[in-house]
C-alpha cells in the first residue's frame, strides 16, 4: 500500500488507525530501504513477516505477476502447480540470461535484484568469516565439484596449452572428478606425514612444476576443509609458489567458510601469493539445501569471466534459499553460529580423548585441522577381523551420521586413478580411525548422544573381537585333535597292517 491507499483507507476507518499502522509498515520498509542501500547483512535477524514482504515485492516486478501480462515466448514463467509457485515466492524466471548467469532480466526485474542481493550478502558474509579483501562472489546453482569444474573450464581459455593440474591430495570423489570432467590430467601429489598430521608436500610440488614446465599447468588446486588426519594446506607456500611460477591457484573451501582458520589461510594466501578464486559449499555453511555453491575471488574480471563461462540461465532456489537465512539470522545470528561450532570444536574433542583413552585408544594430534577430529582403532584391526567396518555399520543403524570408519589397506579405483589407503589421504597412513568433526550447527546434546553411542559399540566391538578370539582358539585346538587322532588311526593302521604280513 502507498500513501494514497492509506489515505483512501481513512475514509473507512478511523484516520488514527490507519496512521498507526502506516507506521507499522513503515518499518517494515526502512529495513528493506537499508538493505538495498547497503547491500550488506543486517545486523541483526529480520522476521519473518518483513522477509515475506519484501519476498512479495520482488514477485510482483517479474513479468509473469503482472496482472495484464500477456505472454507469447517459449519461456514465460507459467507454473502448473500453485504449490510450486508458492514455494518459490512465485519467483519463476530464474537468475541470470542465456549468456552470463550474472546478466540482469528484462522480463524479471524483480528476480534479478534478488540476484544481485544474495551476491552482495554473501560477499559481506565472507569479509565477516575472515577473507576480507576478497572483491567479488557469486551464487551458482550447483554443488562443490561442479564449481570448481567451471572454474577450471575459465581457465582453458586463458591458458590454452595447459593439461595438469597440480592436486595435494585429498580422498574425496568430487573434487577429484571435478579435474577428469573438465578435461584435465591430475598430477596427485602424496601428502607427507608429520607426527599424526598429514600435510602438503611444497617441495614435491615445486618439483612437479618444474618437471612439467608452468605453461603445461593449469593451476594448483588446493583443498582448506578436510577430514582429520590430513589438515588444510600450507595455502601460503602454495600462493607463494604459484605466483613465482604464474601459475594460478585454485582453492576448495568447501566447509570452509564456518572456521576462522581456514579463511585466514585463504586471507593470507591472497596476501603474500596468488589466489585466483575459491569456492565454498552453500548448504555445509549457511545450513540450506543442497544444490549451491558460492564462487569468490580477488578479481572482478576474473570472476566475471568464470559467470560468463555458465551456459545458460540459472535457477534460483540457491539464491533465494541462502537471502532468506540471511536474513534470518542477521549478522550477529551468523557470528553465534560460528562461535557456537568453535566451542562444540573443543567439546567434542575433549570428549573423544577421554573415550579413546577409555577404550585404550588415543585421539590423533591433528591441531591443524579446526573442524574434523579423528580417533585410533588399533585394537580393533586384528586380522581377520571384521570389527572396524562392522563399527562404521552400528553407528549408522543407531542413528549416528557424518562420522567416518577408515581402514588401514583400502584401494578405490576412481576414473581408471587407483588410490591406496583410499579415504585416509595416505598410501600407507600408520593405523585405523575414526572421524567426527564439529560443523555449523551442531549442539551440545549432538556430542553427547554420539559419545554415548560410540561408548556402546566400542564395547560391543571388543566383545566381539574376544569372542572371535576364543573362537579361533577353540578351532585351533579342534584341529590339532583331529590331527593327533589321525596319526594315531595311521599308525594304528601301519601296526595291523605288519600284523597281516607276519600271519601271511
Amino acid at each position: 500500500m502507498n500513501g494514497d491507499s492509506f489515505t483512501a483507507g481513512e475514509q473507512l476507518v478511523s484516520p488514527a488507525y490507519i496512521r498507526q499502522g502506516r507506521e507499522a509498515r513503515r518499518g517494515h520498509e526502512q529495513l528493506i530501504k537499508i538493505l538495498l542501500e547497503k547491500g550488506k547483512c543486517p545486523l541483526e535477524a529480520w522476521d519473518e513477516s518483513t522477509i515475506e514482504l519484501f519476498l512479495q515485492e520482488l514477485a510482483v516486478m517479474d513479468s509473469n505477476n503482472f496482472l495484464g501480462n500477456c505472454g507469447v515466448g517459449e519461456r514465460e514463467g507459467r507454473v502448473a502447480s500453485s504449490m510450486v509457485a508458492r514455494r518459490h515466492y512465485r519467483l519463476i524466471h530464474g537468475i541470470g540470461r542465456s549468456g552470463d548467469i550474472a546478466a540482469i532480466q528484462p522480463k524479471a526485474a524483480g528476480s534479478s535484484l534478488l540476484n544481485k542481493l544474495t551476491n552482495s550478502l554473501v560477499l559481506d558474509v565472507l569479509k565477516i568469516a575472515g577473507v576480507r579483501t576478497a572483491t567479488s562472489c557469486f551464487v551458482v546453482p550447483m554443488a562443490t565439484g561442479m564449481s570448481l569444474t567451471l572454474c577450471f573450464l575459465t581457465l582453458r581459455h586463458k591458458r590454452p596449452k595447459a593439461k595438469y593440474i597440480i592436486w595435494p591430495r585429498i580422498d574425496q570423489k568430487s573434487c577429484f572428478k571435478s579435474m577428469i570432467t573438465a578435461g584435465f590430467e591430475p598430477v596427485v601429489i602424496e601428502n607427507v606425514l608429520e607426527g599424526d598430521e598429514l600435510r602438503t608436500d611444497l617441495n614435491r610440488v615445486e618439483s612437479r612444476i618444474q618437471e612439467l614446465g608452468a605453461e603445461n599447468i593449469l593451476c594448483v588446486h588446493s583443498t582448506t576443509s578436510c577430514f582429520a588426519p590430513r589438515v588444510p594446506d600450507r595455502l601460503e607456500e602454495l600462493a607463494e609458489i604459484c605466483a613465482k611460477y604464474d601459475v594460478p591457484h585454485i582453492v576448495n573451501n568447501a566447509y570452509g567458510v564456518q572456521s576462522s582458520k581456514c579463511m585466514h589461510l585463504i586471507q593470507q594466501g591472497a596476501r603474500k601469493g596468488r589466489i585466483d578464486a575459491f569456492v565454498q559449499s552453500l548448504d555445509k555453511n549457511f545450513m540450506v539445501p543442497v544444490g549451491g555453491a558460492v564462487i569468490a575471488g580477488f578479481s572482478n574480471s576474473f570472476l566475471e569471466e568464470i559467470s560468463k563461462m555458465y551456459p545458460g540461465r540459472a535457477s534460483a532456489s540457491p539464491s533465494l534459499d541462502v537471502l532468506i537465512t540471511l536474513l534470518s539470522l542477521g549478522a550477529s545470528g551468523y557470528k553465534n553460529l560460528l562461535t557456537e561450532r568453535k566451542e562444540m570444536f573443543t567439546y567434542l574433542s575433549s570428549e573423544l580423548k577421554a573415550l579413546a583413552a577409555k577404550h585404550n585408544e588415543h585421539l590423533l594430534e591433528t591441531p591443524h585441522n579446526p573442524i574434523s577430529l579423528a580417533m585410533s582403532l588399533k585394537n580393533l584391526n586384528y586380522e581377520g577381523g571384521t570389527a572396524i567396518t562392522q563399527l562404521g555399520s552400528m553407528l549408522f543403524t543407531r542413528q549416528v551420521s557424518g562420522a567416518r570408519v577408515v581402514p588401514t589397506g583400502t584401494s578405490q579405483t576412481v576414473n581408471g586413478y587407483t588410490f591406496k589407503g583410499f579415504m585416509s589421504h595416505s598410501n600407507n597412513y600408520p593405523c585405523a580411525y575414526l572421524n567426527a568433526a564439529s560443523a555449523i550447527g551442531i549442539k551440545k546434546r549432538d556430542v553427547d548422544i554420539f559419545i554415548k553411542r560410540l561408548d556402546k559399540c566400542l564395547r560391543l566391538c571388543r566383545k566381539e573381537k574376544h569372542l572371535g578370539a576364543e573362537m579361533a582358539g577353540d578351532l585351533q585346538a579342534t584341529k590339532e585333535d583331529v590331527t593327533e587322532l589321525t596319526q594315531q588311526l595311521a599308525e594304528s593302521l601301519q601296526v595291523e597292517a605288519e600284523d597281516q604280513q607276519l600271519l601271511t
